[in-house]
């Protein structure tokens, strides 16, 4: 019996030895597994930083019940070092925050999503009547009917100054739809829910996400602002940039009002754990998760999020974040239980495709390899500052061409070459509208569609003066043929 119990004991040592022996290899291999994607998303992100001209960055990616990585990239203008702890504006990746400072007052019978907003503020006396059917549903899902051309946002002047003075602009506004019939991205449409929160709460905005998610969260970093000043005013934070011909240029926020739509500064670490919760629902009840995390009636923009579903990433939640000089990114990808943010200190701009970023760190979490464009920032600016001096050299070649041939000119020729040479300028007094229809109904501020737009309105405005040069000398050119035949 003995011998038995010692031959046992012998055997279930050996095996647990064996197990020993397994496991190392395999522990090791998974250790050395994520060491060489933590430095392929390192990789990905210096090069493609480098190649668009960006200064500074923040990456949060959460994966299953952990943070997976959370980390900066780049420097501030002084040198020092962006880090995983580093601030910076989320921009519009705020909406999501303030949609479910909404839905938790829903799961306490404090709001309701189908009352009109105007319930809960019985001083409004709207001009237009629709006004009074805008419910909470409405403003979460982007279809009040408000949009920029009938209630201006970024070109708003003076800015607002609170929360309560949004509620004036319904007394005024006439609609541009019908609410609930046509979907139009509008900020104010959450300045006007984060209204809601601080009324009904009786709590400043900023202090109810601060004690109802940032806490909770463990978002300890994370704060919320009303206004794009007191993000210039904050050290904390790196400066902005934008790009003009190759060149990334630090430039302070012109003044937004942003409580609400835009507010949030937040680090890298916090919003992984932002994203945990996406998967965890711990904040509100599993049937407002659902449809936190659903499309909305008209479209893919449900409450704070786009909704989507394909079948090779199943579902998906994300949104972008816009300023002039930062911008964000930020999926969540529902069925695999992963979260990608990323923060950057330079704003929109048409040669930047920030979305790629979020692509290349998606392939590479999931064992493939980035897809890396020719078209980025580097080569297409290097492409326009080519294009601008092309044209100056065209224009001194055509200066000289228009003097030396001194052609006889008739009326229609002129009309005609001067049609021809107004394009540049035409196209420089229709960028407002074009970028509005192209931006689906925003309307931008001249410093945002210069930051936007630099390097082609840079070629435009060279252009448009070489082009006022030649339509000088050809005028000159007809006056001289036209004195000279009458004296003939």
């Amino acid at each position: 019996m003995l011998k038995l119990k010692k031959r046992m004991y012998i055997t279930i040592t050996c095996l647990l030895l064996l197990c020993s022996v397994w496991a190392n290899p395999v522990s090791a291999n998974e250790i050395r597994d994520r060491a060489e994607v933590l430095q392929d998303i390192d990789d990905y992100m210096n090069r493609s930083m480098q190649a668009n001209h960006i200064k500074a960055a923040s990456l949060a990616i959460s994966k299953n019940e952990e943070v997976f990585y959370a980390k900066g990239y780049g420097t501030f203008a002084d040198g020092q070092k962006v880090t995983g702890d580093t601030l910076f504006p989320i921009a519009s990746l705020s909406k999501s925050f303030t949609a479910l400072a909404v839905l938790q007052l829903v799961d306490k019978g404090e709001i309701d999503l189908d009352t009109a907003y105007a319930s809960y503020f019985p001083e409004l006396s709207p001009q237009d009547p629709r006004v009074l059917d805008i419910t909470v549903r409405h403003l979460l899902n982007q279809t009040s009917g408000l949009n920029d051309k009938a209630n201006p946002d970024m070109t708003r002047t003076p800015q607002f100054h609170t929360l309560h003075e949004a509620n004036r602009l319904l007394n005024k506004v006439q609609l541009a739809h019908t609410p609930g019939t046509a979907y139009s991205y509008h900020n104010p449409n959450y300045v006007l829910l984060a209204n809601l929160v601080e009324s009904v709460s009786g709590e400043l905005f900023s202090d109810y996400l601060k004690k109802y998610i940032f806490v909770p969260l463990g978002m300890n970093h994370t704060f919320s602002v009303s206004t794009t000043q007191q993000i210039i005013e904050n050290k904390m934070i790196p400066l902005g940039h934008y790009l003009s011909l190759g060149r990334s240029i630090g430039q302070s926020e012109p003044l937004w009002f942003i409580d609400g739509p835009a507010g949030i500064v937040s680090t890298a670490e916090d919003m992984s754990l932002w994203m945990l919760a996406q998967f965890q629902g711990q904040l509100i009840s599993p049937a407002l998760m659902k449809q936190y995390h659903a499309a909305g009636a008209i479209g893919p923009y449900g409450m704070g999020w786009l909704a989507n579903q394909d079948e090779s990433s199943g579902r998906t939640i994300s949104h972008s974040g816009i300023f002039w000089t930062y911008k964000s990114e930020e999926v969540v990808y529902l069925n695999e239980q992963l979260g990608i943010a990323l923060m950057f200190n330079s704003g929109i701009n048409a040669f930047v495709n920030y979305a790629s970023f979020i692509d290349g760190i998606t392939d590479i979490m999931r064992g493939e390899k980035p897809e890396t464009s020719f078209l980025n920032g580097r080569n297409l600016e290097t492409f326009m500052v080519v294009l601008t001096l092309a044209t100056l050299a065209w224009g001194m070649f055509a200066y000289f061409r228009i003097r030396r041939k001194n052609k006889r000119l008739t009326i229609s020729t002129l009309i005609l070459i001067t049609a021809g040479r107004l394009i540049p300028i035409l196209i420089l007094l229709s960028l407002s509208p074009l970028v509005t229809f192209v931006g689906g109904g925003r309307v931008l501020p001249a410093f945002g569609i210069w930051t936007t737009l630099s390097s082609p309105v840079i070629w435009l405005i060279v252009w448009s003066l070489v082009n006022f040069v030649h339509l000088a000398c050809y005028y000159y050119v007809y006056i001289q043929n036209t004195k000279k035949a009458f004296v003939k």
